[in-house]
């Protein structure tokens, strides 16, 4: 009686998840590289420009500026007392070096709303268009 032998399969090598992998790469690499495109008026004029090592803002955007309303109503700008006419001049003055200034209003919670409202009035006046009142979230119990 002969015996029956079993022949194995010969190995193969799938190479599908290696060809996903490979198209996967070509879709990550396209979309992460940046094409940029000169637009038709570049391209016709014959100049080049120079180029520089460095390129970063000349100065930096100043911090928004600080005022503080007390309960018995005195206003600090920065950390300096200052009269709701002071205030007023110092951010026109301000604003006129840099166009987006920003004002952060910290009112205490037991002043009038009258002081902080005198105080938005100036930075109205001044021109202030970034504008935030800093408040504290209450704690739920």
């Amino acid at each position: 009686m002969p015996l029956r032998v079993q022949r194995d399969e010969q190995p193969s090598v799938n190479l599908t998840p290696m060809i996903d992998i490979v198209f996967l790469l070509i879709i990550f690499f396209m979309v992460g590289t940046k094409f940029s495109e000169l637009s038709e008026a570049e391209r016709n004029i014959s100049l080049t420009v120079p180029e520089v090592q460095n390129a970063k803002a000349l100065t930096a955007a100043p911090k928004k500026r600080e005022i503080n309303v007390f309960e018995d109503g005195k206003v600090t700008l920065d950390n300096i007392p200052v009269s709701l006419q002071e205030l007023e001049a110092e951010l026109t003055s301000a604003k006129t070096q840099y166009q987006g200034l920003g004002v952060v209003v910290r009112g205490d919670a037991a002043t009038f709303y009258q002081h902080v409202a005198d105080v938005l009035a100036a930075c109205n006046s001044a021109d202030i268009s970034d504008l935030a009142i800093s408040v504290r979230v209450a704690r739920k119990e």
